[in-house]
C-alpha cells in the first residue's frame, strides 16, 4: 500500500466517515426536534413516567447543559437530559429521553454487554491516554515497541466501541417499545423517532469503523519501519 495513502489518505477516509455520520445525527435530530409530539409530553414527563412504570422510582432525572448530552449514569442512578430534551415537547426530545431510559432499564435487568461496557470504563480511560503518549514517544524515539503498546490501547478502544454498540441499539430498540406501548407518539411520529435513533446509532458505527481504520494505519506504519 503506497506510504502516502497510510499517512494522509487513511485518516481523510476516517474524518469523512465521522462528519457524515455527525451531520446525519445532527440534520436527524434538528429536523425533529422542530416538530411538536401530539401529546405534548416533555422529555422529563416521559422519562419519569417510564421510570416509574419499571418501578425505577429512585431514579431522577435532572437538567444538563449541553447539545446532545443525555445521558444515564448507572453510578449515580441519573437520567441527566440536555436542556432541549428536558423541557420540549418534540418527537426527538421524547426519543431520547426514552432512549436513557433504555439504559436505565438495562442496569436494572443486569443487561450483560452494558455490564462489560461500565467494567472497561476506566480502562478505557486510561488507555486512552496511555495510548497516545505510547505512540507519540515511540515515534519520537524511535521505540517500536511503545508504538505496539499504543497500537494494543486502540485496540482496547475498538473493543470498547464494539461492545458499546449492542448497548446503544438494544437502548433504542426498548425505547421504541415503550414510546409505542406508553403512546408517546403516534404511528407516523413512531418512524420519526425511529429515524432519529437509527441516525444516533450510526454515530457509534462510525466511530468502529474509524477505529479500524486508525488500528490499520499504525500496523502499516509500523510493518514499513520494522522491514
Amino acid at each position: 500500500m503506497d506510504y502516502l495513502f497510510i499517512i494522509y489518505g487513511l485518516p481523510i477516509i476516517a474524518l469523512i466517515i465521522t462528519l457524515i455520520a455527525q451531520g446525519f445525527v445532527s440534520s436527524s435530530y434538528s429536523k425533529y426536534s422542530k416538530v411538536k409530539n401530539e401529546r405534548g409530553i416533555t422529555g422529563r414527563e416521559a422519562a419519569r413516567y417510564l421510570l416509574d412504570k419499571h418501578g425505577l422510582s429512585d431514579i431522577n432525572v435532572v437538567e444538563t447543559n449541553g447539545y446532545l448530552t443525555d445521558h444515564y449514569d448507572p453510578r449515580s442512578k441519573v437520567i441527566r437530559l440536555s436542556r432541549s430534551v428536558y423541557n420540549d415537547t418534540s418527537i426527538a426530545a421524547v426519543s431520547v429521553a426514552c432512549h436513557e431510559c433504555g439504559h436505565a432499564i438495562q442496569d436494572k435487568e443486569g443487561y450483560t454487554f452494558l455490564k462489560i461496557r461500565s467494567a472497561l470504563v476506566p480502562i478505557v480511560n486510561f488507555s486512552s491516554y496511555a495510548g497516545y503518549f505510547a505512540i507519540l514517544f515511540g515515534c519520537l524515539f524511535g521505540a517500536l515497541d511503545l508504538i505496539w503498546l499504543g497500537i494494543l490501547a486502540e485496540v482496547v478502544m475498538l473493543f470498547f466501541q464494539v461492545i458499546t454498540l449492542p448497548v446503544e441499539t438494544n437502548a433504542s430498540k426498548r425505547a421504541l417499545k415503550e414510546l409505542d406501548y406508553a403512546h408517546f407518539l403516534n404511528s407516523n411520529e413512531l418512524k420519526h423517532g425511529k429515524t432519529m435513533l437509527t441516525a444516533a446509532a450510526l454515530t457509534y458505527v462510525a466511530s468502529i469503523a474509524t477505529t479500524i481504520i486508525q488500528i490499520l494505519r499504525l500496523i502499516l506504519m509500523f510493518g514499513r519501519n520494522n522491514d
